[in-house]
């Protein structure tokens, strides 16, 4: 943090003279009296303008044209739905527009920020009132063949105030059939929507003025990259205790989108990930805290409410009303029943399998190593330091005590960590030599190497990725797939993170300018540096290719850097000198075909192309039906698929192979004696059935078999041997 501190400070020499004629009521004041709120609140604009302008990756300085998508960015955090701000409204604000850079980065008025603000209150207010007076009126009938396009971020503001409550009307209707389809009755649902609406206005109407430039100072710092951020006190505090991984939960990320709290990412070994019952994509709709209570209701509530909500004691049970990812509409609902944990470091350690597989009237042995996050401990005065690589290390040497024919690396659910894990990691399969190019604010290049000179495992090596391996994992699997020392497989592509934040707490800089906040002004999450593979491709964006792609639900554009707000650019840097393996491009044209040819005979794998089919057709119309008739016809025949596929899945499922579970505990025992228990998909196909999620039916990790076939198949052509395919 100190040189990021020394190299921002010179940048900000002028604010001082111009936050004191910003204000200049308070101008002979001492320097280490406290600043007023409005001063703070100037003082902060300005710090949080400049430090991202000269500290930012892009080095973008705050002009009109990056201003434009300042206000549109502010008016889509207040209004992404485009169905409150009119026309008129936005031609108003616009009027704003030319001297919103200036204003901002030279003064710190943040003024436009509460003119907005109470001009969505407005509109807020006549919605509320409109679809009150909607619920109180007429009955609520779904005859028509009317359709509701739920996706509106693209789509234009309402003309007048006629158009906005011609929407706001669809909108209710949705909502109100939405409910009648998930079994509630017409009384209950009138009462949920008209809290739900009520509430809504209540919160914002409790915001403060300064929640209010929290959420405008974020607005523009996530113009510059999606990574960025302005973080409130309270924020801060969140982030810092869930980098902590401290929180008492269910370990699950959260955001809040289209007025529903989403789960965006489940913590390695927390209550919510070992369950298999809650998948990211999942929002949730309703939480309560005993068996049997009424749910509160979730949607529009804001997101710190949401996780208060879900929070709670250890030990505590909590109950979710969810809407599956994968579910056909809104209207399908699952119950859940989480303890909330404090999540145990045992829980996210590396783990691994020996899998005997039958080939032909042989077994052949396998090892996969689930690898959930590249972590590094500081250890305890009891407990020693935990490391990803050390224990990553540990595995390897017992799957090689095994006699494993080949090794898979599992990084499917891996969303990164420590950079200096990921190039040790990297060490283990490869001699020495770059892993990782980082390039810095002022365009400097440093390379991350391994230099031991050692290899842990040299064999036949398979990474599966998928769309949720980020950060970290790409890095270890970019370079080894430059380096030609493994066969990448899974989803098309990983997710696509590229770059690497840092934390800079408002308070020590204006404090480091003589400046005395009369609150604490939170902290500003800036990008400083990007990563690039040894052969100068950079992870962003683009993320890491697959050699072999496998059909898979997680294999969604919406899924990726790409899906963001304003990502940074895919771009290159000269490659770093080293030596590649070349084990193997010459048998990759043969692993594919060999694996385009099970999968197209497997016919799990083809209810799996027909799920993907079908959720991308629901993605690219973007649009429901009202008509309840059609609707529950729809959800009839859906269900009826469904369970003819479990019971076709019961019929074909063939006894799983023998696996044994190591673990960083066990794995300097002799032999092998703890059996692994089924681990639960990423995405289920089974989360539009009726019955409880804990009874729907067995799914076998089709993935990781087709991975282990590709594995002996790659272990055969290493050998020179025919191929040998797995089921």
């Amino acid at each position: 943090m100190k040189p990021l501190f020394k190299f921002l400070l010179p940048a900000f020499s002028i604010s001082t003279s111009l936050l004191a004629a910003a204000a200049a009521a308070e101008a002979e004041r001492p320097a280490t009296d406290p600043l007023s709120a409005n001063a703070t609140d100037a003082a902060v604009t300005i710090l949080t303008s400049k430090i991202l302008e000269s500290s930012q990756f892009a080095h973008q300085q705050l002009n009109a044209k990056l201003a434009d998508k300042f206000l549109d960015r502010y008016l889509d955090a207040l209004d992404g739905a485009h169905l409150l701000f009119l026309q008129e409204d936005i031609d108003a604000f616009a009027l704003l527009r030319p001297t919103l850079a200036e204003a901002t980065r030279t003064l710190g008025d943040s003024s436009l920020a509460h003119v907005v603000f109470k001009h969505f209150l407005e509109r807020l207010d006549q919605r509320v009132a409109f679809a009150k007076e909607l619920l109180d009126g007429a009955a609520f009938e779904f005859t028509s063949d009317e359709k509701f396009s739920y996706d509106r971020k693209d789509a234009a503001r309402p003309a007048d105030l006629a158009a906005a409550q011609s929407l706001w009307r669809q909108q209710l209707r949705y909502d109100y059939l939405q409910e009648k389809l998930a079994g509630k009755k017409d009384s209950d649902i009138v009462k949920t929507l008209g809290h739900r609406a009520a509430r809504s206005a209540e919160t914002m109407h409790k915001m403060t003025d300064k929640a209010v430039l929290e959420l405008y100072l974020e607005a523009l710092a996530q113009v510059y990259d999606p990574h960025s951020d302005y973080m409130g006190p309270e924020q801060l505090k969140s982030f810092e205790t869930a980098m902590k991984l401290s929180l008492i939960g269910i370990g699950a990320s959260l955001r809040s989108q289209d007025g529903y709290c989403k789960i965006m990412e489940l913590v390695p070994g927390g209550p919510a990930a070992r369950s298999g019952l809650i998948k990211i994509g999942d929002r949730i709709v309703g939480v309560a805290q005993k068996d049997g209570d009424e749910f509160t209701d979730l949607v529009d509530l804001p997101l710190p409410q949401t996780v208060e909500l879900i929070r709670g004691k250890k030990d505590s049970p909590v109950f979710l009303n969810i809407i599956p990812v994968s579910a056909s509409d809104d209207s399908v609902r699952k119950t859940i029943s989480l303890v909330r944990e404090e999540i145990k470091l045992e829980d996210q350690q590396a783990k691994a399998q020996v899998i005997d597989l039958p080939v032909g009237d042989k077994t052949q042995r396998v090892g996969v190593i689930d690898l959930p996050g590249f972590y590094a401990g500081e250890g305890t005065a009891t407990e020693p330091p935990t490391s990803a690589s050390a224990d990553v290390a540990r595995l390897l040497t017992k799957l090689k005590e095994e006699k494993v024919t080949g090794i898979i690396l599992d990084l499917r659910r891996n969303g990164g960590g420590s950079l200096k894990e990921a190039i040790d990691l990297t060490g283990l399969f490869i001699p020495s030599g770059p892993v990782v190019q980082t390039r810095n604010l002022e365009g400097r290049v440093e390379v991350g190497r391994d230099r031991d000179g050692k290899v842990a495992y040299d064999g036949p090596l398979l990474v599966l990725t998928s769309r949720l391996s980020a950060s970290a994992s790409e890095i270890l699997a970019g370079a080894l797939q430059d380096y030609g020392r493994a066969v990448i497989v899974g989803d098309t592509a990983t997710f696509g993170k590229g770059t690497v934040q840092t934390i800079v707490p408002l308070a020590r800089v204006m404090q480091g300018e003589g400046l005395v906040p009369d609150s604490d002004p939170g902290a500003l999450k800036v990008t400083i540096s990007k990563f690039y593979r040894p052969s100068g491709k950079s992870t962003q964006l683009e993320g890491v290719k697959a050699d072999i792609v496998i059909p898979s639900l997680t294999d969604m554009p919406e899924i990726g850097e790409s899906d963001l707000a304003n990502p940074l650019p895919w771009d290159t840097l000269p490659a770093a000198a080293f030596e590649e393996s070349n084990r193997v491009q010459a048998s990759l044209a043969a692993l594919r075909g060999k694996s385009d040819q099970r999968v197209a005979k497997d016919p799990d794998f083809a209810v799996l192309k027909e799920d993907i089919a079908r959720f991308g057709k629901l993605r690219a119309d973007k649009s429901v039906s009202l008509n309840e008739t059609q609707r529950k016809a729809e959800k009839a025949e859906l269900k009826v698929r469904q369970a003819s596929t479990k019971k076709e899945r019961l019929a074909r499922a063939a006894t799983h192979p023998v696996a044994y579970q190591v673990t960083v505990k066990n794995a300097a025992r002799p032999g092998l004696d703890e059996l692994v228990k089924p681990k639960p998909p990423l995405i289920d196909l089974d989360a539009d059935a009726d019955a409880p999620a804990e009874a729907a039916a067995p799914v076998e990790d089709i993935i990781l078999r087709e991975a282990q076939s590709i594995l002996l198949d790659y272990a055969s052509l290493l050998q020179g041997q025919p191929e040998v395919s797995q089921r």
